[in-house]
């Protein structure tokens, strides 16, 4: 059912706009911000924008299937609500609000291991497609516990994120002497920078749960997820908030696609946020596309039903290109459809919204 904010919020750019006067300006910067900068941050939006369609026509796209299946499970679009770091920071319910969105839109969830109120509470608010995602932050037993509990709670898959070795200097949060409350209490940073690819096969050895590696960049290390049994890779520089100078996610996604060859589940994130956004990378061979910051904006301008709408948008748009591409399924998408061109203007973090700057947002 169709949530009732159809007339406040007919555009996503008015849910950013919401959000952004929802929020203090602490966690404004947190949601929005990279590393140092922030180069990659604008290099993810900048891939995208630097690839144009290539559209057919006198098809008959009278009927368009926008639905998708992920690890096996149905999804409605090919959207997942990617792992976010104290999401209640932005709407008080944190991870469990953004599982009831989930069931009701059905799309599925990655929950990030510091979110609240943790994965017991959020498997119980909602009966979703649900992911587990781990911060390393003890050792093989830390883990083996980690992972009974998301398969005791009904977690469809388990995440380990591969690209924190170190934390990066977020100078947004840095000068607002704005601290998380997950980093406040935050220990064992070591386990996660010892992490090395005997950990993953010890992993998959040990656990039937499937695995998937977050944060991926490079063919080499798909190559070597595939070779360990890896059953998804996930392609992301974590927002542009880890490695300062990175190459934007699109940019990275052809290479990873080719070196999986069908191996693996591919997932992508940096800087999606338009239903145009994830038809490129599903042309560019992702099964899912991971969406944080639109995700917490739809949760920060209302709630729950705020971020179905931000899924109600997303799917609006996502049909309107395909029918316009001349595709009535995902799986007909390509690169055929794509074609390299050059940005039309300059790559920032709401940079695929223009009405905001012309509003003198």
């Amino acid at each position: 059912m169709p949530s009732n904010l159809e007339e406040r919020f007919q555009t996503l750019h008015e849910i950013v706009r919401a959000a952004r006067l929802h929020l203090a300006p602490g966690p404004w910067d947190y949601l929005s911000g990279g590393t140092e900068t922030e180069t990659t941050l604008r290099r993810n939006r900048q891939a995208l924008d630097s690839i144009a369609f290539r559209p057919r026509v006198l098809r008959n796209v009278a009927k368009i299937d926008s639905t998708s299946t992920l690890f096996g499970r149905k999804v409605r679009i090919p959207v997942m609500i990617a792992p976010v770091g104290s999401v209640e920071t932005f709407e008080a319910g944190g991870g469990a609000t953004a599982a009831k969105a989930s069931a009701e839109f059905n799309v599925p969830q990655m929950l990030s291991s510091v979110c609240n109120p943790g994965l017991e509470a959020v498997a119980a608010a909602a009966d979703n497609f649900r992911i587990f995602q781990l911060y390393v932050r003890g050792d093989d037993a830390w883990v083996d516990e980690h992972v009974k509990r998301a398969k005791d709670n009904g977690y469809a898959a388990f995440c380990l994120t591969v690209d924190t070795a170190m934390y990066s200097r977020r100078e947004r949060d840095l000068a607002r002497r704005f601290v998380k409350p997950w980093r406040a209490r935050a220990t064992g940073q070591e386990f996660q920078a010892a992490l090395n690819w005997d950990h993953v096969k010890r992993f998959k050895d040990l656990h039937n749960i499937p695995l998937i590696l977050k944060g991926v960049a490079t063919a080499e290390d798909a190559s070597l997820a595939c070779e360990h049994g890896v059953d998804g890779v996930y392609v992301s520089n974590h927002g542009g908030r880890q490695l300062d100078h990175g190459r934007g996610s699109a940019d990275v996604l052809p290479e990873v696609v080719a070196a999986v060859n069908g191996r693996a589940t591919v997932i992508v994130d940096g800087a999606f946020m338009r239903g145009t956004d994830v038809v490129k990378a599903i042309a560019l061979g992702a099964q899912a596309v991971g969406m944080g910051r639109l995700t917490c904006c739809g949760l920060a301008a209302a709630g729950q039903a705020g971020l179905v709408r931000v899924f109600e948008l997303l799917e609006e748009e996502i049909r309107i290109c395909m029918g316009l591409l001349g595709v009535s399924r995902l799986s007909a998408l390509d690169s055929s459809y794509l074609h390299a061109a050059s940005p039309v203007r300059p790559a920032h973090v709401t940079s695929a919204f223009p009405l905001l700057d012309e509003e003198g947002y």
